[in-house]
């Protein structure tokens, strides 16, 4: 049975102020910029956020920025995070790559929340973790909920480090998905999944209760994240998949 009301966001990754308004028209409620050619959650430069920002109008959608998949070095990260948050987005994304351990992880993310909160209180802060976390050499994401709790983020989110190919269900049983977002949401986060995901995955999704589905691929020409480009046609299939989940269409 559908848990009626419960709204999921559609999060679209894009790379320059044309994708953003791609993603505007289809439907998108948060417009995540990023560079993929740096990574899975590559920082883009601070004139394509600020193009972004401009071309998304306030009581449209939401603007978030990603800073890399990060090395275990506070002092970088923060003054990232401290950038991004100056070029007026919603949300400063950060990926928790080079850190393993749990105590380092939450120092870093610490930091990354200090800079941004003690700049803007209002923006929140997204700390992500891989799925593919073995591979990578990365924290364990389950670790997550915990510790963006005692760093003071906003939000946690699972993706993929190794793109394209395996979904973030290939490298994550969905009981251990659920863990994770109920966990978030007992300590008053939102949860958000990526990593590969279509329109075939939005209620598999919704249904693990996730608040935000954040897609590149599906959006571009092609399913293509690097070559493609993202296409409002796309997204608006994407928005229809969410819209029905919650009931929200007949």
């Amino acid at each position: 049975m559908r848990r009626m009301g419960r709204r999921l966001r559609l999060l679209v990754s894009v790379v320059d102020r044309d994708e953003a308004l791609e993603a505007l028209t289809g439907g998108a409620d948060i417009v995540d910029v990023k560079n993929p050619v740096e990574g899975s959650l590559g920082a883009s430069l601070p004139r394509m956020i600020r193009a972004v920002r401009e071309a998304v109008p306030p009581g449209t959608a939401e603007v978030s920025a990603t800073i890399g998949d990060l090395p275990d070095l506070p002092g970088t990260a923060s003054l990232a995070a401290l950038g991004a948050a100056a070029c007026g987005v919603d949300y400063v994304k950060a990926g928790l790559y080079g850190v393993r351990a749990p105590e380092r992880a939450l120092h870093l993310l610490r930091e990354v929340c200090r800079a941004v909160k003690e700049y803007r209180p209002s923006v929140k802060v997204v700390g992500a973790g891989y799925a593919d976390f073995r591979a990578a050499g990365s924290l364990d994401p389950m670790e997550l909920p915990r510790l963006a709790h005692k760093s003071g983020a906003d939000i946690i989110m699972i993706d993929t480090k190794a793109k394209p190919g395996c979904k973030v269900f290939d490298h994550m049983a969905e009981h251990e998905l659920r863990r994770f977002v109920d966990e978030a949401s007992g300590l008053g986060l939102q949860a958000a999944l990526a990593g590969s995901l279509s329109s075939e995955d939005v209620e598999r999704v919704w249904r693990l209760g996730a608040r935000i589905i954040g897609v590149r691929g599906a959006a571009c020409s092609g399913d293509d994240r690097l070559g493609g480009r993202v296409r409002s046609d796309r997204v608006a299939v994407l928005r229809r998949r969410v819209e029905e989940c919650a009931g929200e269409r007949p």
